[in-house]
Formats: structure tokens, C-alpha cells, sequence
């Protein structure tokens, strides 16, 4: 009679045991968060077998164990996982020397793939306990019983070792580990190591992600230095403004909220939102000057001034180095040494370029000089005329279109990518922050209200960054007043989003990036209130067909780009 209870207790033990481990199997599967996955893992086998306490390793590259989570109900111990308690405990080797280390249990139970149930652990033979010991006698506590488990993945690898102290009995007497409750727990430790692994795997791929995307900003970088500070500084900046609009408490983003995939999402694409800049031609790119390209022209102009000095050397020569003959060469010389001084401060492009000085770039165009063949030639050809004359800048109107032909690139090669599901919408965060609330950004020409709210967040950033970057090599940075007046104006004239600007204006995220980023002379004082004030212009939304077609294509000039790529 006491023999069939006992049976009966057993299966009943043993089918609830069961049906836990499927329960939890599932949980297990469905966990994406790695330190809650080894936390539930350890409490899961501690309550299957009501262990007192039990450490979770995981294998590290070099073979080690590292302790991942702690746990002991005596002694009130709850370290790794969730807790944020950092375990301090050294990873076990599982070799000394080339060796196998089967001196510690956890290892020897690692590198044998096999389970190891010790009834006591002072009276283990063949593993070295002292460190166990030595910590019970420090603490008061008894360590007896051992249950140690191998985590195997689908191709028979140990990822990590499951280990759990001290099984406790109904009436709470410390006992040695059931053989049941050992088969229980070492399924559910081969649930957990096929879970755990995917978990691994997951991310190392998102690691491995990462590392690609900063390879290419590192690529951009080696291009380009200052376009590569860009592209680190930019992402920092849109998960600053984010933060803030996910802790607005009123006005149009009051229920605005990302989720952790989601931050993932727009972490992902404040990396890539220039990738395509690996394609723009450097010398288009860091353009210093109206006439440089892979050197600076100005100095084959300063050759050809040199040469018209020359020949004005010579005809006074000829002429006998009269009184008559000197005073005409010295106004020539000073003619053109003032006509060279204008064309160097007119290729540096750092102020407006009115039609006078247009004019006047074209009058020098016309002397002409000899080349090395003898032959008369324009002292400036028409492309340097072109360049010189570039009213603001250094960039002609077709440098420029290249130069903003990045973005066609960029969202050509993130939408060739096969983006995972919770990151499908990176190439319109990445694409969409040159495009204006009016319509008049690039390269689609998009509407207020079109795009996401992070796709306007990167605008505001990236606008923010550029002005206020020290280093670029055609501009200074400007204060921050000026920047943000700058942006104000930008607010009005419907180029960026005012409300999301207001929140960059009231949260102080402008002045807590440029306290990271700008040298302290530059971060002067803004009038908030001011630029909080401004109305922006009314404008008309066109009707949804034409809305919707400036999403489905970009605008003419670069769809023409897109053809060529």
C-alpha cells in the first residue's frame, strides 16, 4: 500500500515535472532578452528540483566559464541577470596548460559533455572542492549536494554549464539530487541551451551588424574625416532628441514611444543615414575651394599671372627699359597682381559673390596668355569662369547634385539590403532627412506629415550637426545662438518640423550635445523664448496622388541620377 503511494507521488512528481518543462519550453523560446533568458533558465531547474541555490556559466571564446547568474535562497544571493550585481568571481579554465581541467566540476562536466550528480561535495572524490569549503567557512553555510549539467546546442557544443546546490526535501532537509529531478532538469537544460544559443546567435549577428555598419562609417571616415565625425555624431544626436520626445508630456507627441526594437531601429539607421557617401567623389565631397578638384587650380592661375609678368618683363626689355616702358610695366604688374589677389579671395567662397564681382571674374577671363606651345590662350577657361562665379560656397550646381545624390544612393543601397522584419523601416528613417515639411527637401521632395516622426527627428540632427561641426574644411562652426537661429528661420520657412523643434528648443538637447561637442567659447546664450515664438509660413498640401508618387520616385534631377548608378 505505501509502496504504490510512493509510486503514485513519483509520477504524479514527474508528469507535473513534465508538464513545467513544456510551459517553460515555450517561455524559453519566446524570450528575446539574454539576461532574462539565463535568469529564468536558473530559477526554472531550481524550482523543478527546489534547489537552495545554483550559478549559471556560459563559455566564452577562450574556453572559459564564465559565471553569468548566481543565485542562493540562505544566503540571499542574487547576482548576474537582471539584478545588474556584477559576479566578480574569475572564469574556470576548462584547460591549464593544454590540459584538461577536471579538477573543478563545471569543467570536467564541460569537457566530458556529461552530467555530474554529487550526493556531498566533502566527500567528492577526484574534484578539488576547497574553494567551496572555504567559502562555508567563512559564510556558515553547507554546501552538500551537487547537480552540474552541460548546456549542449544542435551541433553538440557545450555553450555554457548548469549547476544547482543543495536540493531540499519536502520538509526543507538538504538531500542529494533525485534521479528524477536530474531528468527533468537536464531536459530542461537541453531546451535551454537550444533557446540560449539562438539567443547567442542572435546576437552575434546583430554584432557582427553593427561592426559592418561601422566599418563603412570607418570607410567614410578614412574618405572623408570630417563627413566620417559626421556620421558617429549624427546617431547620438537623434537618439538625444528621441529620448526627449518619448518623454514629452503634452502637444503632438504625448503618446509618442519606442519600443527597445524600435530604438534598435533608428540606432541602426542614425549609423547608415550617409552610407551612400562611399560613392561621392572626394574631391567633390571636401571641395575647399571653387577651383580645386584633386589639387587646387589656383595655382595653375598663379602660373599663368606669372607668365603675363614675364611677358610684361620682356616688352620693357624690349623697349629699352625706358622711363615711358617701367611706369607701363608697373601698372601691369600691380593690374595683375591685384587681379590675382580678387580670384584668390573669390576661390575661397567664404562670402556672397555679387554680380560685380561676377563681372568682373569674366573681364580677367578675357586677356589671354601663351602657353608653352606658343599658343595664345583665355587666361581663365570657361569651367574655371563656372566655378569661380559660384555665388555662395564652393560647389557648382552640378557638384552640388552630386554631392546630394548621396541620398539617392543611400536609400538605393539600404532598400537592396533584406533588412529583418524590426528593421524594415531604416531606409526611410536613414532616407528622409534631407526632405522639408514644404516639399522642398530632396531627393523625393516629401510633405509634412509624410514621413516618421524619427525620419523628421534625423532632419532636425543632422541640420544641427552641420552647423555647429568644427570639422569641416570649407566652413567654421558657428556658435550656438547662430545655429539656432539659423534653425529658426528653418522652423519659419517650413524646412524642419516645428513642433519637434520646439521639443529640441525645451528639452535643452541642443545645449547637452553641445556641451560634449563644442568647444566652450561657441556655447553662448539662446533666446528659447524667442525661437519657440516663431510661426511657421502657411503653405497647401497638394492632394494624395501627388503625395504618394513623391514616395514611389524621386524627384526628376535625381531620378536621372539614379539611372546612372
Amino acid at each position: 500500500m505505501i509502496a504504490g503511494v510512493v509510486q503514485e507521488d513519483k509520477l504524479e512528481r514527474k508528469l507535473a515535472g513534465l508538464e513545467r518543462l513544456h510551459r517553460v519550453g515555450l517561455a524559453l523560446g519566446a524570450e528575446k532578452n539574454r539576461d532574462v533568458l539565463v535568469e529564468r533558465i536558473l530559477l526554472e531547474a531550481k524550482e523543478l528540483c527546489d534547489a537552495d541555490g545554483g550559478t549559471l556559466y556560459l563559455r566564452t571564446d577562450d574556453d572559459h566559464l564564465a559565471f553569468t547568474i548566481m543565485r542562493n535562497d540562505t544566503l540571499d544571493i542574487s547576482m548576474g541577470g537582471t539584478t545588474e550585481r556584477a559576479i566578480e568571481l574569475p572564469a574556470i579554465p576548462m584547460f591549464r596548460d593544454d590540459e584538461p581541467n577536471h579538477q573543478n566540476v563545471a569543467s570536467h562536466c564541460a569537457i566530458l559533455k556529461t552530467s555530474v550528480n554529487i550526493p556531498d561535495a566533502y566527500d567528492a572524490k577526484g574534484f578539488d572542492f576547497s574553494g567551496t569549503k572555504a567559502f562555508d567557512e567563512k559564510s556558515g553555510y553547507r554546501s552538500r549536494s551537487f547537480l552540474t549539467i552541460p548546456m549542449l546546442n544542435q551541433e553538440d557544443r557545450v555553450i555554457g554549464v548548469l549547476q544547482l546546490i543543495n536540493a531540499r526535501s519536502d520538509d526543507g532537509e538538504v538531500i542529494p539530487f533525485r534521479p528524477g529531478d536530474q531528468e527533468i532538469v537536464e531536459a530542461l537544460a537541453s531546451q535551454a541551451a537550444i533557446a540560449l544559443d539562438n539567443q547567442l546567435l542572435l546576437s552575434s549577428q546583430r554584432d557582427l551588424m553593427e561592426a559592418f555598419i561601422k566599418l563603412i562609417a570607418a570607410a567614410i571616415d578614412d574618405k572623408s574625416p570630417y563627413t566620417g565625425g559626421h556620421c558617429r555624431r549624427v546617431p547620438v544626436l537623434t537618439e538625444l532628441l528621441t529620448k526627449a520626445v518619448c518623454e514629452a508630456e503634452e502637444g503632438p507627441f504625448a503618446d509618442f514611444d519606442l519600443t527597445e526594437a524600435e530604438w534598435y531601429e533608428l540606432h541602426i539607421a542614425g549609423w547608415l543615414h550617409d552610407c551612400g557617401k562611399v560613392t561621392t567623389p572626394v574631391h567633390v565631397m571636401d571641395k575647399a575651394t571653387k577651383l580645386e578638384t584633386i589639387t587646387d587650380r589656383i595655382a595653375e592661375v598663379r602660373t599663368r599671372f606669372a607668365v603675363l609678368k614675364h611677358e610684361a618683363a620682356l616688352r620693357r626689355s624690349d623697349a629699352g627699359g625706358s622711363k615711358e616702358a617701367t611706369q607701363r610695366y608697373e601698372a601691369t604688374i600691380a593690374e595683375l597682381d591685384d587681379d590675382l589677389a580678387f580670384l584668390e579671395v573669390a576661390n575661397v567662397g567664404g562670402e556672397f559673390m555679387s554680380d560685380d564681382k561676377k563681372a568682373r571674374v569674366r573681364s580677367i577671363a578675357e586677356r589671354t596668355w601663351t602657353n608653352e606651345r606658343g599658343e595664345s590662350k583665355p587666361l581663365l577657361t570657361d569651367e574655371e569662369v563656372d566655378n569661380l562665379v559660384i555665388s555662395r560656397g564652393t560647389l557648382t550646381e552640378s557638384e552640388r547634385l552630386i554631392i546630394n545624390g548621396h541620398m539617392v544612393q543611400t536609400i538605393r543601397m539600404l532598400e537592396a539590403l533584406p533588412f529583418p522584419r524590426d528593421l524594415k523601416r531604416v531606409p526611410e528613417y536613414a532616407g528622409g532627412h534631407h526632405e522639408k515639411m514644404d516639399g522642398g527637401g530632396y531627393p523625393k521632395g516629401l510633405f509634412a506629415g509624410d514621413m516618421s516622426v524619427p525620419a523628421r527627428i534625423m532632419a532636425i540632427a543632422d541640420v544641427f550637426e552641420a552647423l555647429t561641426a568644427q570639422d569641416r574644411p570649407y566652413k567654421k562652426g558657428k556658435p550656438l545662438s547662430e545655429a539656432m537661429r539659423i534653425m529658426g528661420f528653418m522652423k519659419k520657412d517650413n524646412h524642419l518640423d516645428p513642433a519637434l523643434f520646439d521639443i529640441f528648443v525645451k528639452s535643452g538637447t541642443y545645449r547637452a550635445y553641445a556641451e560634449r561637442y563644442l568647444p566652450p567659447d561657441l556655447i553662448d546664450d539662446v533666446d528659447e523664448a524667442e525661437l519657440l515664438a516663431i510661426e511657421p509660413k502657411p503653405f497647401e498640401l497638394p492632394d494624395d496622388d501627388t503625395r504618394k508618387k513623391r514616395w514611389e520616385q524621386f524627384l526628376p534631377e535625381y531620378e536621372a541620377a539614379f539611372r546612372k548608378l
